[in-house]
């Protein structure tokens, strides 16, 4: 009798070691693919880093391609034009609108850059008063801190560094920046000329006739929300353009062409965009108004359209069906800028877009689509 309970502990221990040892293997499975994944992100983005003068091409003639599909596909079912034909014509219609603008807008800026230093000047005059209030602060401490010192007559030596200006490095840019155009324009052709040429590849594909309905399904799905919104925050950020332009027409600012244009193209980054615009305004109001009082006016401005913008016209007209979350906008902009620079915050939110619909019809990425989207009011959770 006194050996019954320990065969029945050894019993136990033996049942108990297994599930253990399954235990502890599903953990070091669970970890390795997790550090399996955590590797693969490293090197894909690092990727992407590296290779950004070739792969930015590539998303942007994607991305177009996403926009201008539809409309192909509507030129060869209601007028009957050929693929071909209408991305030809689309692709013309591109380039003639990119030399337009930047033969209409080359003047005013090569101007506000060759004045750039008179804009710092009037900056640093202004603010003359607050530099020379921390500078009695600065020299009451330097006073201190040379108590004890010996006087030197040595005088200090003035080191100056002369860089090359800004029109000089955007020169040596110019023929990368004209051949990254022009191979996205040529890709963009193919990509549009080829028609439904990847959907009948993506459906040949997929395993199952189940696999291909959705894979078709999730394609259109993407293709579809991201052309609406992209074509919906163009207008609108011409609207805003137009508005900016008139506002500082009235108040007196010059170029104001130039600044309508300027607010178009920076309200496609959020957050960053306007307040790089509004600091912009801010600096030149302030060297050709003259007054710091004079040069608020404009930037009060320009941060009230973009406000009635951002928080009334884009939510209303957009949806909540594409509204994302502000931090997680904020975090992608920041990322993709630190990746390729600023074309990367360009692309931000259409990639961010584009992954949101993708994550909703993937099971395990539901965690991120629902980060990325916001809240929904209770009424809706329930």
């Amino acid at each position: 009798m006194a050996d019954q309970p320990v065969a029945a502990k050894a019993e136990k221990n033996t049942t108990i070691a297994p599930a253990i040892g399954l235990v502890n293997t599903q953990t070091f499975e669970s970890g390795s693919r997790w550090a399996v994944v955590g590797i693969f992100f490293i090197l894909f983005f690092g990727a992407l880093y590296l290779s950004a003068s070739f792969v930015l091409p590539v998303v942007i003639a994607l991305l177009f391609a996403l926009v201008l599909s539809p409309v192909v596909r509507f030129m060869k079912r209601r007028l009957h034009i050929w693929e071909p034909v209408s991305a030809a014509l689309l692709v013309v219609g591109a380039l003639v609108t990119l030399i337009f603008g930047f033969y209409m807008l080359s003047d005013p800026i090569t101007n506000i850059v060759n004045n750039a230093p008179r804009y710092v000047r009037a900056v640093d005059s202004e603010m003359k008063m607050i530099r020379d209030r921390f500078g009695r602060l600065q020299r009451a401490g330097e006073q201190v801190g040379h108590i004890g010192e010996e006087p030197t007559d040595e005088a200090p030596r003035e080191v100056v560094v002369q860089n090359p200006g800004l029109l000089d490095n955007a020169a040596a840019k110019l023929p990368e920046i004209l051949a990254s155009i022009a191979f996205s324009l040529v890709f963009l052709f193919f990509l549009l000329a080829s028609g439904d040429l990847f959907y009948q590849k993506l459906v040949r594909a997929m395993p199952t006739l189940s696999d291909k309905k959705r894979a078709l399904h999730i394609a259109h799905d993407i293709e579809r929300e991201l052309s609406r919104y992209l074509f919906t925050i163009t207008l609108i950020n011409v609207g805003l353009g137009v508005a900016v332009g008139l506002c500082l027409w009235i108040v007196g600012m010059p170029s104001p062409v130039i600044f309508g244009a300027l607010a178009t193209l920076l309200n496609f980054i959020p957050y960053l965009g306007s307040l790089a615009g509004m600091s912009l305004v801010g600096v030149i109001a302030l060297a050709e108004l003259g007054t710091f009082t004079d040069a608020i006016v404009p930037v009060l401005l320009y941060l009230l359209v973009g406000t009635i913008e951002g928080q009334f016209i884009t939510p209303m007209v957009v949806g909540r069906r594409l509204e994302m979350n502000a931090a997680a906008v904020f975090l992608s902009v920041a990322f993709w800028g630190w990746i390729w620079g600023v074309v990367g915050m360009f692309l931000a939110v259409p990639v961010m877009v584009g992954f949101k619909v993708f994550s909703s019809y993937i099971a395990p990425l539901e965690p991120f689509g629902d980060f990325l989207s916001v809240n929904k009011p209770p009424s809706e959770e329930e």
